[in-house]
């Protein structure tokens, strides 16, 4: 439906189905007609049978329900206030971010977002989408064949680091925990969906994604992975037919940061357009991990801007061309192998698939390998090491196919080896706005930081006293001046590092001033400033008023003898007083200003009519 209600071809996903320990219970069932939002191929190798994924459909959202982040430090009761003034409210929170889910009226999401994104204690509204993989399973062993780990060149990556201790979250379909290849590999993990502790795989993908990470190799059994030694976070994001929301993708990077994960993993379509997935990607970075999503599997141009959050990661064949499934653009920042990979599958055996849900995991596994060689690396120093080291494809420099190019582990973990331990340098950090004057009420503060490894938060205070942090670029901020003296104030901004380094900005001072002005009750002066008094005039007389107030004056009239002449809202009138039809004698003209206050001026004066 569109944003007014009425039916349209991209049928919306009615329910908002999903559940989160920190955000809402499940409602309602999903709907049978989930379109394919990450497609993936795969190849039976053995049979020579191939099935083909669907490319990605209609997209599809949450039905009466979007997302919205407020500036940080906007009260709670003017946020409400704020979502019902557009017939909204919040259900729930996705809290490290502050990202709340907001119920509106089905149908109006469009439109809602649209609203809500143009008031300005707002940093972004956008609808929940729904991506999914189709529903299918194959499984076939293929044990001879990994192209992919010669061409990333990880066997020599792995004479150096094997990802020992690195904790890989898996955000997917779940993973199946028994299989010969990762059983003893698994860290707990978290069910979004069910909210437990049953991270078993619904569906196969999340199986197939975990074993390309960190499947147990040199074991004599099966297929070997990027990361050998990496350990592997099942956290699952999926309805049960493998659909997952953008709202409980941002909820499982979130849980696994706050339980320990260094790197995170999303193979589904489109998550690079979501502010909302941004925003937890960025807390993720804020305790020193990163999160690799897949550029999807459109096979053409997306039009997702740059995320400097998320790690986007496109496929390559075995011939170091761009896969012709592979979306690209201006998001991409690097690309690995994504064709014809061997990988685990759900129920103990194995599989040759192909997508970008395995270019990224490949990634994935790599800066697990960077990430275990040197431990002292921030989460940017991580990945300037990996986009510094990848092997240039396509067009020299970046490009919109190959990002920095073909992920290269072991020149990423020998660079990650020799790179120097300690970043002393301090973020930069401005306050951009206000940049000094009178404020009163909610008063937007904006903020610009930078790094040379990435800045992780930006916190701002008013004299002295914390008002709120903010982790995500742009770095926007709502400040209650209520809650401040009358009077000069400061403020001043901080920026830290991922190595624990501050910057602060330059104090800047306002002032305060939340008083309510005095009560109005001075007159506006009216004057009449032709005809003169006491004149005698005849014929068409051409009357003039004119009239000022210490505040404004919002009606102006003229009068003859008692009898309105003229009116306007504005401080000058003219109009145009017949004499023939007056007696001869003595005439009264009158003029009466009134301000918004309510006071009224007036004045008056006589002229004597001669004749006709």
């Amino acid at each position: 439906m569109n944003a007014l209600g009425k039916r349209t071809s991209e049928n919306p996903v009615p329910g908002a189905v999903h559940l989160t320990p920190v955000v809402h219970p499940k409602a309602g069932k999903p709907s049978k007609f989930f379109h394919l939002a990450l497609s993936i191929l795969l190849v039976v190798a053995l049979g020579m049978t191939t099935t083909a994924w669907a490319n990605p459909q209609s997209p599809r959202w949450a039905w009466g329900r979007i997302l919205v982040q407020p500036r940080a430090g906007l009260p709670a009761a003017d946020f409400d206030r704020l979502l019902r003034s557009h017939g909204a409210r919040a259900i729930g929170r996705i809290e490290p971010i502050q990202v709340h889910i907001v119920e509106v009226p089905p149908g109006a999401e469009d439109a809602m977002v649209h609203a809500l994104s143009q008031d300005r204690q707002v940093k972004f509204a956008e609808k929940d989408m729904l991506v999914a993989p189709e529903a299918t399973h194959a499984n076939d062993p293929q044990y001879n064949n990994e192209w992919h780990l010669q061409k990333i060149q990880a066997p020599t990556a792995w004479d150096t680091s094997l990802g020992n201790g690195i904790v890989v979250a898996i955000l997917d379909t779940g993973v199946d925990g028994s299989h010969p290849d990762l059983a003893g590999k698994m860290v707990p993990g978290w069910n979004m969906y069910d909210n437990n502790s049953n991270t078993s795989d619904v569906h196969g993908h999340g199986t197939w994604v975990a074993g390309v990470v960190g499947a147990a190799s040199n074991n004599g059994l099966g297929v070997a992975s990027v990361a050998w030694n990496a350990l592997l976070m099942p956290v699952r994001i999926s309805l049960p037919d493998g659909s997952a929301y953008w709202s409980t993708m941002a909820n499982g990077v979130t849980w696994a940061a706050d339980h320990g994960a260094d790197v995170a993993n999303i193979s589904y379509n489109k998550v690079s357009g979501s502010a909302t997935v941004q925003s937890a990607a960025q807390y993720l970075r804020s305790k020193g991990g990163l999160v690799v999503v897949a550029a999807g599997n459109s096979g053409v141009f997306e039009s997702i801007s740059e995320s400097p959050a998320l790690i986007s990661v496109s496929a390559t064949t075995s011939s170091d061309q761009l896969a012709s499934f592979s979306s690209y653009g201006a998001y991409i920042d690097l690309s690995a192998p994504g064709a014809s990979i061997i990988t685990t599958a759900r129920g103990g055996g194995y599989a040759t698939v192909s997508g970008t849900s395995f270019s990224s995991p490949t990634t994935a596994g790599v800066i697990a390998l960077i990430m275990a060689a040197n431990l002292a690396l921030g989460p940017s120093q991580v990945e300037e090491i990996l986009f510094q080291t990848a092997d240039d494809l396509g067009a020299a420099g970046w490009d919109q196919y190959y990002g920095h190019g073909r992920v290269n582990a072991a020149a990423a973990v020998l660079t990650a080896v020799q790179a120097p331990a300690v970043d002393a340098q301090a973020p930069s950090v401005t306050i951009t706005s206000p940049t000094g004057g009178t404020v009163a009420g909610m008063v937007p503060v904006d903020v610009s930081a930078s790094d040379n490894m990435g800045v992780i938060r930006v916190s701002l205070y008013a004299n002295g006293q914390f008002v709120a942090s903010d982790l995500t670029e742009p770095y926007q901020f709502s400040l209650d001046s209520t809650q401040l003296p009358e009077g000069p104030a400061t403020l001043t901004a901080y920026a830290f590092d991922a190595a624990g380094n501050q910057g602060t900005s330059a104090a800047v001072s306002i002032a305060v001033d939340n008083q309510p002005d005095p009560p109005d009750t001075l007159p506006p002066t009216v004057s009449i400033t032709s005809p003169t008094d006491g004149s005698s005039v005849k014929g068409t007389v051409s009357i003039n008023l004119r009239a000022s107030d210490n505040i404004s004056v919002i009606r102006l009239e003229g009068y003859v003898d008692g009898s309105l002449k003229c009116v306007t809202n504005l401080d000058t009138l003219t109009c145009n007083w017949n004499t023939r039809k007056a007696l001869a004698g003595t005439h009264t003209i009158s003029a009466k200003a009134k301000d918004a206050a309510g006071n009224i001026g007036t004045t008056s004066i006589q002229v004597n009519v001669t004749g006709k």
